[in-house]
């Protein structure tokens, strides 16, 4: 039995990625009916960025817009996950580095992802904008990410 399957690693990875996946795909729902937008474009537009004609692709682009979602989020908490097992400070301060974390995910998806592949401008004029995206990035991913790390570890 491997190390990371004794320290249950695979399943904090899991349910940091749904928890945090689908508090964070929920929030985007909302905001986006909010607007009168549809969800399902919102879901293909998430699809569009490793599959530029998922625009395109209806039923079948919102749910590759899911599933694009949730390997995003996989990636992102095993990244935390696995430092945070293997770094003392992480481990010591696991809440403070998991909002330090979402921070660094925020300023990497709106100021160079979302600029790189859609030309989008960082950072967004509009304050509520700025906070909605942190809020989701600092405490529905971050925080997420930081309880779950703490979940049945010492």
């Amino acid at each position: 039995m491997t190390d990371a399957m004794r320290s249950g690693l695979g399943q904090r990875i899991l349910l940091a990625t749904l928890i945090a996946g689908t508090l964070d795909i929920g929030m985007a729902a909302i905001e986006t009916a909010r607007a009168g937008k549809p969800i399902d474009g919102m879901l293909r537009s998430l699809a569009s960025g490793p599959f530029p004609s998922a625009v395109d692709w209806g039923a079948g682009g919102a749910a590759a817009g899911l599933a694009v979602h949730y390997t995003i989020m996989a990636v992102m908490a095993a990244v935390f996950l696995i430092a945070r097992d293997r770094i003392a400070l992480i481990k010591r301060h696991t809440i403070v580095a998991a909002l330090a974390y979402g921070v660094i995910l925020w300023l990497v998806m709106y100021g160079l992802v979302l600029p790189l592949r859609f030309g989008m401008s960082f950072p967004s004029p509009k304050p509520e904008a700025i906070a909605k995206q942190l809020f989701a990035h600092v405490v529905l991913v971050g925080l997420t990410f930081g309880l779950v790390a703490r979940r049945g570890t010492a």
